[in-house]
């Protein structure tokens, strides 16, 4: 998955190996479109088997996508993703430590808390 996820498909990848499910309009990646697919490959006894997954239910799948984007948003669209570019490296927050004193590495982190408020 590339990007914040953005259909219930991208639910359904985590929880299976392999293609244990399909959709009916490969372009309306909706739920009523969702279908399991009657064979699957089984790792463990090198085989064909019936697929023994079960169909989520929609709201699982909506719940699902909702972790998945909350996630993805507290990573990469939060203020402790934009805290993390903007703060010095550690090596030079040591060497400001050493050179400057902790009052002024405290002063300099405090610059990017305060631009980033939790």
């Amino acid at each position: 998955m590339i990007g914040r996820p953005s259909s219930i498909e991208d639910y359904l990848v985590t929880l299976h190996t392999g293609s244990w499910f399909y959709w009916k309009d490969s372009s309306n990646k909706v739920y009523s479109n969702l279908e399991l697919s009657d064979k699957v490959w089984d790792v463990s006894s090198q085989d064909i088997v019936d697929n023994p997954h079960s169909k989520p239910s929609e709201a699982d799948c909506t719940a699902g996508l909702k972790a998945l984007q909350d996630a993805w948003d507290l990573e990469n669209d939060s203020y402790k993703s934009k805290r993390r570019a903007e703060y010095p490296s550690i090596a030079d927050q040591l060497d400001d430590m050493y050179n400057n004193g902790f009052d002024a590495w405290k002063a300099t982190i405090k610059t990017t808390k305060d631009k980033y408020p939790k």
